[in-house]
């Protein structure tokens, strides 16, 4: 029988117990651990929804769970994104970070791909607010929905200042099923989580057109008369 060093032509032996070193340089170590650090936040939030959809978890576990992985993730994308820009296989994406290591993870790709819980994307139907809290969430709702229409017509138009205030005006929107009961509720929010989407698929500093800005502030506009329709309604 062939040994193992006759088994290759540059006459290197391989011990199978010898740790493999992966990096030589702290740049090198940084670049693997973050790369591991994506790696594991798209199983973990991958996860994280099939628990969801099964009911495994709770609506109050499950929304600040993905939340906070939705913000590593964005953090940990940029800084990949940025080591690799100079490599022979530069990672523009997380769809290029997947393909490349093939992860097979559509749950995750697709929270990814929103940039907000399921409990934003799909309005709750939990109607277990007491009168004080009610009162609380109306009341940060309405101050949300002032707070973006204003950012709007002050001219902000970047990704990176528009998309915190719609997703946090998502968040209180989508809390209570009470707008669909309007007759242009679920079309109106519909537009809202459209928007949402097509900021969270730019680059922080892209801005949207004076176009788009008239549109979406129509949109919202929009939801904000809805919002007090089912509210008077209910």
């Amino acid at each position: 029988m062939a040994s193992l060093s006759g088994m290759h032509s540059s006459g290197a032996t391989i011990n199978p117990y010898e740790e493999a070193q992966l990096y030589t340089t702290n740049f090198e170590r940084e670049r693997y651990e973050n790369m591991s650090t994506l790696f594991s936040v798209i199983v973990t939030l991958d996860y994280l929804e099939r628990a969801y959809v099964r009911e495994s978890i709770r609506e109050t576990d499950y929304a600040p769970a993905c939340t906070r992985l939705l913000a590593q993730y964005k953090t940990i994308l940029k800084l990949v994104v940025d080591q690799e820009a100079a490599s022979s296989h530069p990672i523009r994406d997380v769809a290029d970070f997947m393909r490349l290591y093939k992860m097979d993870h559509p749950a995750a790709a697709h929270r990814l791909s929103i940039g907000v819980p399921a409990t934003v994307e799909h309005a709750s139907s939990s109607s277990s607010q007491t009168s004080s809290e009610r009162a609380k969430w109306v009341a940060e709702t309405t101050q949300n929905f002032i707070t973006f229409m204003d950012a709007l017509k002050l001219k902000l138009r970047a990704k990176d200042q528009l998309h915190p205030l719609l997703s946090e005006l998502m968040r209180g929107y989508s809390r209570s099923d009470e707008v669909s009961k309007d007759k242009d509720g679920g079309e109106i929010r519909a537009k809202l989580l459209n928007w949402l989407i097509k900021l969270n698929q730019m680059k922080a500093s892209d801005e949207i057109d004076e176009d788009q800005a008239r549109q979406m502030l129509f949109d919202v506009e929009g939801a904000y008369n809805s919002f007090f329709r089912a509210l008077q309604d209910g």
